[in-house]
């Protein structure tokens, strides 16, 4: 290849072929413009390319702006720069092939994204062909809503990233209140409230005492979210944060967390009423993306620094991870334990849940599972809306931890 770029025809075909690839990059969801492929282009021809890593780091320096792009850049490069896969996808499209009896591999984060951006130029060159009206029964059919609910979120398309967004915007959170130790001035309460019967009897000159009464006042309680932005949530950590975003909106006194090998404050850069503006300081506030993970390091932090000043009045904790400690658990149990003291209710949610034949057999799941209240999936919108309107109920059976650390008990038995 590096011989290619030494002459002009050389550097015309590989320049055409990175205009290509940007425009796949565009239609995947990335922020790429004509400024972004000319100094592609540009970078190429300076550096040369030595090697197929070379080539890779040289298009991702430029081409690359956010963290939580990396996933879908390395899967379209690999599907794009002449790859087995490739090959095998386009034979499929011209080809009739035989039957595969091989165990399916597990798909890839934003495969199915970036295939249809390379591919769907030509699909649209394919004819029309007119296919018969055939009168259907959808009595018991779904609609598209209804799949794009029970779709993954790694395996979406841009544009049905597009219509989850959307989807998580219109999500309603319920009326969940708790009771404080303040109250309010109500005329149909039960407590009598001599501080304002002296006020008002002050008022006419204390001929006329009248009764005033009293309730305990309700309040939302605050919602705390610790979200786990390490590598292997990578393909999930974009959505969430549009979910943390509609939270903040919607709902006073949401408190966000995120953390890898560090926790990082993100309350304050959420605020923001533009969500590509919100995400985007976001994404220059926090240094950590797509790292390693130290969930036992960053509760302590949370613990240390932020849990008196956040966890009062029956605060409700959402903690989004996978439990894929890589340092020691004894510290991760403590500080779960301790976390769960301080608050009135701590859900966990982990995208590993969708999985059918899960189990908890990490390390980190089994150090986290005793000091929860709920162990609830958050891979698609189903589980979001599950979530949400969980809020004012009390748990069910199935979400229950104590199922999972029991099926995980028999197992190891």
């Amino acid at each position: 290849m590096q011989s290619e770029i030494s002459d002009g025809s050389g550097a015309g075909r590989i320049a055409n072929n990175i205009v290509y690839f940007a425009r796949a990059l565009r239609k995947a969801g990335l922020r790429v413009g004509p400024a972004s492929v000319k100094d592609a282009i540009e970078a190429v021809l300076a550096a040369g390319i030595g090697s197929r890593d070379d080539f890779y780091w040289t298009l991702h320096s430029v081409l690359v702006s956010r963290r939580e792009d990396h996933a879908t850049f390395d899967e379209a490069f690999r599907l794009f720069w002449k790859s087995r896969e490739l090959v095998e996808k386009m034979l499929a499209m011209f080809s009739p092939v035989a039957p595969d009896n091989r165990e399916p591999e597990k798909p890839r984060a934003a495969e199915n994204r970036v295939s249809r951006a390379l591919f769907e130029g030509h699909e649209k060159n394919q004819p029309v062909r007119e296919t018969p009206e055939v009168e259907v029964d959808a009595s018991f059919t779904f609609s598209g809503s209804e799949v794009l609910r029970t779709r993954d979120f790694a395996q979406m398309s841009a544009g049905e990233l597009t219509d989850a967004r959307r989807a998580i915007t219109d999500l309603k959170l319920p009326f969940d209140t708790v009771l404080t130790r303040r109250f309010r001035a109500d005329p149909a309460g039960r407590r009598v409230d001599p501080r304002a019967m002296m006020r008002a009897a002050a008022r006419s000159g204390g001929g006329l005492i009248l009764p005033k009464f009293r309730s305990p006042r309700e309040i939302h309680p605050p919602l705390v979210v610790l979200a786990d932005i390490s590598g292997s949530m990578s393909q999930y950590t974009r959505i969430f944060l549009h979910f943390l975003h509609v939270l903040s909106e919607k709902r006073r006194r949401v408190h966000a967390f995120v953390f890898g090998t560090r926790l990082t404050n993100i309350s304050r850069q959420l605020r923001h009423r533009d969500p590509d503006e919100a995400l985007a300081d976001c994404s220059a506030a926090v240094k950590d993306w797509s790292g390693g993970t130290r969930i036992g390091e960053a509760l302590a932090e949370f613990n240390r620094l932020w849990s008196r000043r956040v966890l009062g009045q029956g605060a409700v904790v959402l903690l989004i991870t996978d439990g894929l400690e890589r340092d020691d658990v004894e510290g991760l149990s403590a500080e779960m334990e301790r976390l769960h003291k301080s608050c009135r209710r701590l859900i966990w949610l982990n995208p590993l849940l969708r999985f059918d034949g899960f189990e908890a057999r990490a390390r980190g799941v089994r150090a986290m599972l005793p000091h929860v209240d709920e162990f609830r999936p958050v891979h698609n919108l189903d589980a979001l809306a599950d979530l949400v309107a969980s809020l004012d109920r009390r748990r069910g059976a199935n979400v229950d931890p104590k199922r999972w650390m029991a099926l995980a008990t028999r197992r190891a038995a």
